[in-house]
């Protein structure tokens, strides 16, 4: 062969290749986006109207909207970080399970997840019923915290429903079967809007008619998905109540705490700070803008926990099916994209910085403070964009324990105390608080980096059938032709 033919097969060679990856790639995101962009739509419009909530109880007064952002901020999330955190232990195993080709594990998986989560969310009801001492307590102000103590009451309903749709969520996303969730949730949002205009500006219901529209809204969903599972559209993966849910419930009961001690530590670091902003000069104004910029933060986040979502079924899928090769694959595509679209948030948040508090609140000061943090919530938007994805490919590979304690150093160890020092030592307040905060997610974020790095997705593989054999449970039909 001739050095024209040998460089002409090398370059033929490397288009076939490239072609090939390209190829992979976009075969990749297809199975990413199919399961993502469901979930997505489901938990903008989910955490919408957490924020459409707060938006009309903003334009009643600023008191009760200091109350609201305490009882959301803390209550909400300090239940909300238990519920989500052992619930993703449900994506887990439904997501091995259905690589595995187990879909009826998938039900039975499901059904414990709701038995586990009602017990522990009755457990935890005196932090709703007694919100207004628990916040004297902690030292805020007497009005704010009996505000709080109102509006705790309307969350209950609200977080008993977060169950179901948390759970139903995970249960379909596993099986590539969530639009209907997608669906669900956008209708929710519009009707939300509309029930708040009506109780809060047509009827003057107040604050009552706000919460009231908010726990109407939610439970439409979750009638909505046992509807769409009872009525026979997930008749491979439901096949039934079952007793075995309620049967060896241990392994399951401690992949749950792990996920929870996971999730929550992330969750109350970011109460916690709204609690320390409580204790500001003018505690009315710092909580309003902290807990606003949050919740802006916390939208476009919610958007990428749409991806986070797809991270942990396509790693668990990969995992179940035994395929090491391919969740790296799938892992670099995966943060590929999540970083592609922090870029577009963060740019988002800069152009925009000035306006984002008046959607919120017409009190002048309130408004300024938000913008006044508008740098840090558009680099907090950049790294909340990555690290979730991170998040999710851990709790695809069941790694959840590992993440907890990354979470509770880098956290607690690095980013609260550096939050308080910045923010009552050096008096930098408010965006004291917020860059400790920042400082935290970005060694987070690095040691997540490092952790899915140094990972060894073979040995993953073995984990995972390993699991997947001690929770086996022979389904009916393999029963009756023993």
């Amino acid at each position: 062969m001739d050095d024209n033919s040998m460089q002409e097969s090398l370059l033929s060679s490397e288009a076939e290749h490239e072609g090939d990856l390209k190829a992979r790639v976009l075969e990749e995101s297809k199975k990413i986006w199919r399961v993502a962009t469901p979930g997505v739509i489901s938990r903008v419009a989910s955490f919408g109207t957490i924020v459409v909530t707060q938006s009309f109880i903003g334009h009643i007064n600023s008191l009760d909207l200091a109350g609201y952002a305490l009882v959301q901020t803390l209550s909400v999330r300090f239940v909300n970080g238990i519920l989500i955190g052992m619930s993703s232990a449900t994506e887990t195993l439904c997501g091995q399970a259905f690589g595995a080709r187990q879909y009826h594990m998938m039900g039975i998986h499901l059904q414990r997840s709701w038995f586990i989560d009602l017990i522990t969310l009755t457990l935890l009801l005196p932090v709703f019923l007694f919100a207004t001492p628990i916040f004297n307590l902690l030292g805020e102000e007497e009005a704010i915290a009996k505000s709080a103590g109102y509006i705790s009451l309307w969350f209950i309903p609200f977080v008993y429903g977060l169950i179901f749709s948390l759970t139903i969520q995970m249960y379909l996303q596993a099986q590539q079967k969530n639009m209907i969730i997608a669906w669900l949730s956008a209708l929710q949002f519009v009707i939300h809007i509309l029930l708040s205009y009506l109780f809060v500006d047509v009827l003057d219901f107040g604050v009552a008619g706000a919460m009231g529209a908010l726990c109407t809204s939610s439970w439409f969903v979750v009638l909505g998905e046992f509807m769409y599972i009872f009525g026979g559209w997930c008749s491979d993966t439901w096949k039934g109540f079952s007793v075995a849910a309620v049967q060896d419930m241990l392994p399951a009961v401690k992949l749950s705490m792990s996920s929870g001690v996971m999730i929550c530590l992330e969750l109350w670091y970011y109460a916690i700070l709204v609690l320390l902003a409580g204790y500001m000069k003018n505690a009315e104004v710092a909580i309003s803008a902290f807990s606003i910029c949050l919740n802006i933060s916390g939208w476009m986040i919610n958007s990428i926990f749409g991806i986070m979502g797809a991270a942990c079924v396509r790693i668990a899928n990969e995992l179940g099916r035994g395929d090491a090769k391919a969740a790296k694959f799938s892992i670099r595509v995966l943060m590929s994209t999540s970083v592609a679209i922090a870029l577009f948030f963060w740019i988002l948040c800069m152009a925009f910085s000035n306006k984002l508090g008046y959607l919120f609140t017409n009190e002048e000061e309130v408004a300024q403070t938000v913008s006044d943090l508008s740098l840090l919530l558009a680099f907090t938007v950049l790294l909340g964009c990555i690290f979730p994805v991170l998040s999710g490919i851990a709790v695809g590979a069941g790694l959840q324990t590992k993440v907890a304690l990354i979470n509770l150093i880098c956290f607690y160890v690095i980013g609260l105390p550096m939050g308080t020092v910045l923010g009552y030592a050096i008096h930098l307040q408010v965006e004291g608080i917020w860059l400790g905060m920042n400082t935290g997610v970005v060694a987070q974020t690095l040691s997540l980096s490092f952790m899915v790095w140094r990972t060894n997705w073979d040995e993953e593989v073995s984990k995972t059938s390993a699991r997947l054999k001690k929770w086996y449970l022979r389904s009916s039909e393999e029963n009756n032709h023993a």
